[in-house]
C-alpha cells in the first residue's frame, strides 16, 4: 500500500511528490503516445475496432494455439525500447539542486543525475538481513555445517505449515529464504491473496470475450513483442499460446487502472472521432492504460513455469503488475522504482569499485548501460529460470525492488577481473553477455555479506 500522506496534498502529490518527476514522467507519457500515434497514421489502422464476425469464430477456435497464426507485423515496431527509456532517465534533472560544473565531492560520476536517497550497504544489510552467510537458503548448495538436504527438508516442513494456515504474512516471511520449488505456485498465490474463486474466472471469461469482440492496435505491439522475445527464448518459447492469452485479456482488464492512483503514470487517453478534447468521449486506450513496450511479455514468462490454469496465472501476473513490474518502466523517487535502482546501483558500484567504475567509465562503457536492461525486466530472460524465480522470491518476500539493483551490482562484482581487461562498451557488453549460468544467491550473499565495508 502506498504510505499514508498529509490529509491535505493534492492527489497527485500522493502518486509522486517531486514535481520535476511529474513533469519528466507526463512528458515521457506524450512522447509515447506520439509513437502510437504516428504508427496509426502511418499503417492507416484504427486504435480499436469491432471484430467481423467470422474472425470472432476464427479467434475463439484457435484461442488455445495463437502462436501458430503468423500475421504480417513486419510494418509495426515496439513503441520503444529499455534503453530509449534509460535516455531520458539520463537527462533528469532536479531544478532546485545546484550541480554547478566544478567537480566536488558530492559528484555523482554516474549517468543518473538526480539526489535521491539510496541504502548504502550496511542498510541493505539490515533490510536483508534473512540473506545472512549464516542463515539456511534455498539456491545455495555447498553451506558445510548444516547438509542441503537436512535443511531444505525442514524448510519444506515449515511451507506446508504456513500453507495448512492459509497465513499470507508467514508466507511473505517465509519466502525471503527461497520457495521450495513443489511449494511455490501456492505460496505465492497465498502471498499475492490470489484465490480464483469461480467469479475471477468468471472475469477472466468476460476479458477473453473482449479480447475475442474488439481488435486493438496493442494486440499487434503484443504478438511483436511476443515474437522479438520469448519466442527466441529457450526457456519461454513453449508459453507463447499462454502469454497471447495473458496480454490480450491484461490490455483489456480496467481494474488495472486501479494502481494509477499510487502509480507516478497516468493512463493515456483517446476522444471518439471528431469529438478532440471533449473529456466525455474519452476513454482510456488502452483500457487497461498501460501501453506494452519491448521487452513487456518477459514479465509474464516465468510466471507460466507455476501456473498452468489461464485464469489463475492472468491473476499472479496482474497483482505483480500492480504490486512491482510498474515501476520499472515509470519515473518516480519510490525507492523501488527504477531512477531510485539506477542510481542505486551506481552509488553501490562506485562506492565498493572504484576502480572498476571509473575504468568502465573511462572507456565509454558505464555500468548502467549494460545493466539497464536486466533491472528494467526483473532479469527475466537473463537468468537461468530456476535462479529467476529464487530471485523473484525474495521480491515478494521483501516487497521490494531493491534486490536488483543489488544484484546487478554483484553480476559487475563477480566479472570484475575481466571487466578491468576490457577497453570497449562492446567488449564490456560482451563479457556480460550470458548470465544464464550465475547462481544468485551466492552472488547476493557475497556481495551484501562478504564486501569489506
Amino acid at each position: 500500500f502506498p504510505s499514508p500522506c498529509h490529509p491535505a496534498a493534492p492527489p497527485e502529490h500522493m502518486k509522486e511528490p517531486l514535481a520535476y518527476m511529474r513533469k519528466a514522467q507526463g512528458s515521457w507519457e506524450k512522447r509515447i503516445l506520439k509513437s502510437l500515434n504516428s504508427m496509426c497514421t502511418e499503417l492507416n489502422i484504427p486504435l480499436a475496432q469491432k471484430r467481423p464476425l467470422n474472425e470472432q469464430k476464427e479467434l475463439l477456435n484457435k484461442w488455445n494455439e495463437m502462436g501458430t497464426d503468423e500475421p504480417d507485423l513486419s510494418l509495426f515496431r515496439p513503441v520503444y525500447a529499455p534503453k530509449d527509456f534509460l535516455e531520458v532517465l539520463m537527462n533528469l534533472r532536479n531544478p532546485n539542486y545546484e550541480n554547478g560544473e566544478q567537480p566536488s565531492f558530492r559528484n555523482h560520476l554516474g549517468l543518473i543525475q538526480v539526489p535521491l536517497k539510496v541504502k548504502d550497504i550496511p542498510e541493505l544489510k539490515e533490510d536483508f538481513s534473512e540473506l545472512g552467510l549464516n542463515i539456511g537458503q534455498l539456491g545455495i548448495d555447498d553451506s558445510a555445517q548444516v547438509p542441503p538436504e537436512f535443511f531444505e527438508n525442514e524448510h519444506v516442513h515449515v511451507g506446508q505449515k504456513v500453507l495448512a494456515e492459509q497465513d499470507s504474512a508467514a508466507a511473505q516471511q517465509y519466502v525471503r529464504q527461497g520457495c521450495p520449488t513443489a511449494l511455490r505456485a501456492d505460496l505465492w498465490a497465498l502471498i499475492l491473496n490470489i484465490s480464483n474463486q469461480p467469479e475471477d474466472i468468471l472475469y477472466y471469461e468476460q476479458l477473453k470475450s473482449n479480447v475475442i469482440q474488439h481488435d486493438l492496435l496493442v494486440d499487434s505491439l503484443i504478438y511483436k513483442d511476443v515474437k522479438l522475445t520469448a519466442s527466441n527464448d529457450d526457456y519461454y518459447f513453449v508459453f507463447e499460446d499462454y502469454l497471447y492469452q495473458v496480454l490480450l485479456c491484461f490490455s483489456r482488464d480496467t481494474s488495472v487502472l486501479e494502481h494509477f492512483t499510487y502509480s507516478s503514470a497516468t493512463p493515456p487517453k483517446s476522444y471518439i472521432q471528431g469529438k478532440l478534447g471533449i473529456e466525455e468521449y474519452a476513454v482510456f486506450y488502452p483500457p487497461n492504460g498501460v501501453i506494452p513496450f519491448h521487452g513487456f511479455s518477459m514479465y509474464v514468462a516465468p510466471l507460466c513455469f507455476l501456473y498452468h490454469e489461464p485464469s489463475k496465472l492472468y491473476q499472479i501476473f496482474r497483482e505483480m503488475y500492480v504490486r512491482f513490474f510498474f515501476r520499472l518502466h515509470s519515473i518516480s523517487s519510490h525507492p523501488s522504482g527504477i531512477v531510485s535502482l539506477c542510481l542505486l546501483f551506481e552509488t553501490l558500484l562506485q562506492t565498493h569499485l572504484p576502480q572498476l567504475f571509473y575504468h568502465l567509465r573511462e572507456i565509454g562503457a558505464q555500468p548502467l548501460r549494460i545493466s539497464f536492461k536486466w533491472m528494467v525486466r526483473a532479469f527475466s530472460g537473463y537468468l537461468a529460470t530456476d535462479q529467476l524465480l529464487l530471485l523473484w522470491d525474495r521480491i515478494l518476500g521483501y516487497n521490494s525492488l531493491e534486490i536488483l539493483a543489488v544484484l546487478a551490482a554483484a553480476v559487475f562484482a563477480f566479472r570484475a577481473v575481466n571487466l578491468m581487461e576490457v577497453t570497449s562498451l562492446a567488449a564490456a557488453e560482451a563479457v556480460l553477455a550470458d548470465l544464464s549460468t550465475l547462481k544468485v544467491m551466492p552472488l547476493l550473499q557475497i556481495f551484501l555479506f562478504a564486501t569489506v565495508t
